[in-house]
């Protein structure tokens, strides 16, 4: 191996560089998705709960 071989995971910008050539455009950044739904849905299930624990225990 030569000398002037340089490891691309030897340092950050070397292996921006080997992991993203020029030739290839960056990705957009991610946009991160709202917990909205996620809260919604688990507000719904609990709501549910509580009504099939008080029908049972009515009946």
């Amino acid at each position: 191996m030569p000398d002037t071989y340089q490891d691309p995971s030897g340092n950050t910008e070397a292996f921006r560089a080997f992991a993203h050539p020029a030739s290839e455009p960056p990705a957009p950044p991610v946009k991160s998705s709202s917990n909205l739904p996620l809260i919604v849905g688990v507000a719904v299930a609990a709501v549910v709960v509580v009504a099939l624990i008080a029908w049972i225990t009515l009946s």
